[in-house]
């Protein structure tokens, strides 16, 4: 299953990897993606589980949970683990890919 928010996607995984690190909630909640250019974000502000290793996110619910954002809908997270990515996009001239910015 795939839920896509702007430039930040979820896939629904099996686990996460076992030296992963718990994180902590923010004052603005459970943060998935700060916004480069406009300083929006997107954030879980309900209570769940949110894990980090070598830069890659994990959710983790026990309920429906909500996606927000200040310049989109927001998307609603079933139960379960999920694993949080951003869109990238390659440029052919530069002979790169970066992380899209929103």
């Amino acid at each position: 299953m795939l839920l896509v928010q702007g430039d930040v996607f979820l896939t629904k995984t099996h686990g996460i990897p076992q030296d992963a690190k718990k994180l902590n909630r923010t004052a603005r909640g459970f943060v998935l993606a700060e916004g480069e250019a406009t300083g929006h974000a997107h954030v879980i502000e309900d209570d769940i589980e949110l894990y980090e290793r070598d830069g890659v996110l994990y959710v983790v619910t026990d309920r429906t949970v909500k996606l927000k954002h200040e310049e989109h809908h927001e998307i609603t997270i079933s139960q379960g683990t999920w694993q949080v990515g951003q869109v990238r996009e390659y440029d052919a001239f530069d002979e790169q890919a970066r992380y899209v910015a929103d």
